[in-house]
């Protein structure tokens, strides 16, 4: 790293301010980055500001004159249509700088816009992120980073001020954050639907739902799900910080991508087929943990603790 870099000469774009977007805007401000954002909302104006940010009337204001662009957004669609459509982002990207896309996109849909941003000297990571508003609010995000190392190495200063120590890793080559993002989350809405079933089963049959809660935690049967989002799940909370339409669209990118590679995806198939019976039922609202309520009603049973 050159030793004369300093944060605060560092102008950094950012186009996505919801509920992981504007805290992540808000800590790229407190570690001193001259940041100009963009959101098709207008409404995100005022609480963009209020972080210390600068406003932008469009996404190619907020990119011009960037030396890194972030693009945190829904999902594939909405990536395109920023960087290719009317006034495209990559029309106003200055060429040596490094787009940095943290939306939970599909390698598929990066891999045109990857050649456009490259053919016009535009350097590019794919960096998706987990750990969720929490942890955008706390600046301690999981980044699995896809690219070149060494543009990877160069933008460590602006993904530091987002995500906790050790918590970068560079997954491989273009396209390996996205893959490894997509992997992520297949697994973690794998537990809630497995674990759903088996506390459908097991309470039906007549077990306490807070001793089996307390049992599975400490079992070999354990993950990140029943430790961390099985309490919440049991208190009627569905997690509606993410669309169900999105978890969807993820889960049938990775699908899809076990298919083209003839690798054997069953289960994969199965999960991605609950949530879209989820999203039939439910349509495209928010709750990450709808599919759950999905076989809830199946069961005619509503998993919830016991009234203290």
């Amino acid at each position: 790293m050159d030793p004369g870099w300093c944060a605060v000469m560092t102008r950094v774009g950012f186009i996505g301010t919801g509920s992981m977007g504007l805290p992540m805007c808000a800590n790229l401000v407190c570690a001193g980055f001259d940041v100009t954002a963009a959101d098709k909302r207008p409404d995100r104006q005022a609480p963009v500001l209020r972080c210390g940010a600068r406003w932008a009337l469009s996404p190619a204001g907020a990119a011009a004159d960037a030396g890194f662009l972030i693009t945190m957004l829904p999902g594939a669609g909405a990536v395109t249509e920023v960087m290719t459509g009317a006034g495209g982002v990559l029309g106003a990207l200055s060429a040596g700088a490094v787009w940095i896309d943290m939306t939970s996109n599909s390698p598929a849909a990066g891999r045109a816009l990857v050649a456009a941003a490259r053919a016009r000297g535009i350097d590019t990571l794919d960096a998706p992120v987990g750990g969720g508003i929490a942890a955008a609010r706390a600046g301690t995000l999981q980044i699995f980073a896809g690219g070149d190392r060494e543009v990877l190495d160069r933008s460590r200063p602006v993904l530091e001020a987002l995500a906790g120590t050790g918590c970068i890793t560079h997954a491989g080559g273009t396209g390996a954050g996205y893959i490894t993002k997509l992997l992520v989350n297949l697994l973690w809405f794998g537990q809630a639907i497995a674990t759903a079933e088996a506390l459908l089963t097991g309470v039906r049959a007549g077990l306490d739902i807070d001793t089996l809660h307390q049992v599975l935690g400490a079992s070999a049967g354990s993950s990140a799900f029943i430790r961390d989002d099985l309490g919440a799940l049991l208190d009627g909370d569905y997690l509606a910080s993410f669309g169900l339409d999105r978890c969807w669209e993820e889960l049938a990118a990775i699908t899809q991508l076990a298919r083209d590679l003839a690798v054997p995806c069953q289960l994969t198939g199965l999960v991605e087929d609950t949530y879209q019976q989820a999203l039939r039922r439910f349509g495209p609202v928010k709750g990450e943990l709808l599919p759950v309520a999905l076989l809830e009603e199946q069961a005619g049973l509503k998993l919830r603790r016991e009234p203290r």
